[in-house]
């Protein structure tokens, strides 16, 4: 199943990018290389970020919607969010 990113959508419309608390943290902390060893402490610390944000919840609806497979976002990693959003993905098509 493709998703199709369309602007139009409610999440995107106010641009909620420029409240998020990631702006002023180094773009890297949220990209890990893996997910041992010191990438693990890597992703603690930009969740840590994330936990602070006051978008958190929109930054990973996008990244559910956008299918962010790469990196942080929403406080979640990549496989966290993996199985996010299979949920996500099972209650869109129960609703459609």
């Amino acid at each position: 199943m493709a998703l199709t990113w369309n602007r139009t959508v409610e999440w995107d419309e106010a641009d909620w990018r420029q409240a998020a608390a990631c702006r002023s943290t180094e773009p890297d902390l949220f990209f890990p290389v893996g997910t041992t060893g010191l990438a693990v402490d890597q992703i603690e610390a930009a969740k840590r970020v994330c936990r602070t944000c006051e978008v958190v919840d929109t930054c990973l609806d996008f990244a559910l919607a956008t299918n962010q497979e790469s990196g942080v976002w929403g406080a979640t990693s990549e496989e966290e969010r993996r199985k996010l959003r299979k949920a996500w993905l099972a209650a869109r098509r129960k609703a459609s």
